[in-house]
């Protein structure tokens, strides 16, 4: 493997309108070699999702104007960005809400609270 790829795990758009749930989530990412890009509305995730072709999408689903659920079924229908993989993070932690997220086009699901291993295993299962 060489050096770049080792220090260097891909982009991850980050789509999380709450700030401390942001900087929590930008600094694991960081930490584990991803280089990341902040979005704080689904529609600018969308805009953004296009232009710099992100490795993968971690979305939260509760924001103002676009849900992360229709952020998944837009990114998922635009053909720039419908192989982009989807981690939805979420505080909605039912099963339901799991099952439809992945119906959306969500690629893994993770609740709140998690642990960074929780966070980073997720990422790693559809990034690699």
């Amino acid at each position: 493997m060489n050096e770049d790829k080792r220090n260097f795990m891909g982009t991850i758009l980050l789509v999380e309108d709450t700030p401390s749930e942001m900087e929590l989530i930008s600094h694991y990412l960081r930490e584990s070699g991803y280089s990341v890009i902040a979005a704080q509305t689904a529609k600018e995730a969308l805009a953004k999702a296009v232009e710099q072709r992100p490795d993968a999408v971690i979305t939260d689903v509760v924001m103002p104007g676009m849900s992360g659920f229709e952020l998944c079924r837009s990114l998922k229908k635009h053909p720039m960005t419908e192989k982009v993989p989807i981690v939805i993070c979420s505080s909605k932690n039912l099963e339901i809400d799991r099952l439809w997220g992945m119906k959306q086009g969500a690629d893994a699901y993770v609740t709140k609270p998690f642990t960074r291993e929780q966070l980073m295993r997720a990422v790693k299962s559809v990034t690699s």
